[in-house]
């Protein structure tokens, strides 16, 4: 998972940092609003976590941004000092779906993180997956065409698994090469794009066969289910 975390308290920040980078998730923290806000409307995260009090805009008033301009339901954890019974009411109300009191303690905030990642982003009981005439099998990191085999390296078949997993989402570059590779493997941004090519190329990515896969520039990807490539 690739989660954001906004405290204007570097301590706080530290310890939920070095928190989610214990549980092997990617980690980028913000230290004001604006700063969030900004990296929100270029940038794709799984999970959010934001204190209340902060020296520009309000929690508050982050996770009411998120809702109103993010067409993903991006999960929010709030994380404040505020604990009384009308404050959780409005974190909540606002748009949180769910709210931690501090002190933190460290894996009362694992757990929370897990639960709301489990809830958000189940696991497939079958670990086999279909997308129009894609078949993808989780456990093989194999793929088929109207049952038609097509081979792919590791890192093809997982950079294809988050594409099509996020059909209709304009994905980052950063955040494809932080779910794909990791946060700690160095590798050259072009290596993103040979892959890209590469999925093109071997799944045939083009409205004929279902699906469409952009390069939008300044951002990142997206592949778009073409439901009635005829008319395309």
């Amino acid at each position: 998972m690739r989660i954001a975390a906004l405290d204007d308290d570097p301590h706080q920040l530290a310890l939920v940092k070095s928190t989610i980078e214990a549980m092997g998730h990617c980690v980028v923290t913000f230290e004001s609003a604006e700063a969030l806000l900004r990296q929100l409307r270029r940038d794709n995260f799984d999970v959010l976590l934001v204190d209340w009090e902060l020296p520009d805009l309000s929690g508050i008033e982050v996770i009411q941004w998120v809702r109103s301009n993010l067409e993903q339901a991006l999960p929010i954890i709030m994380l404040t000092h505020r604990n009384s019974e009308q404050d959780v009411v409005t974190g909540l109300s606002a748009g949180a779906d769910d709210y931690m009191h501090k002190p933190l303690r460290v894996e009362e905030l694992k757990a929370r993180i897990t639960a709301i990642c489990r809830r958000s982003y189940p696991k497939p009981a079958v670990r086999k997956t279909q997308f129009g005439s894609f078949a993808l099998d989780l456990d093989l990191k194999t793929i088929q065409f109207a049952g038609e085999a097509i081979t792919l390296k590791d890192r093809e078949f997982d950079l294809a698994l988050c594409l099509f997993r996020n059909l209709g989402r304009l994905l980052s570059r950063q955040y494809l090469m932080e779910t794909v590779w990791g946060l700690a493997v160095d590798i050259p941004t072009r290596t993103l794009d040979t892959h890209i090519s590469a999925l093109r190329s071997k799944l045939q990515l083009r409205p004929e066969r279902g699906f469409r896969l952009s390069a939008v520039y300044g951002h990142g990807y997206r592949l778009d289910e073409i439901l009635s490539p005829h008319l395309e």
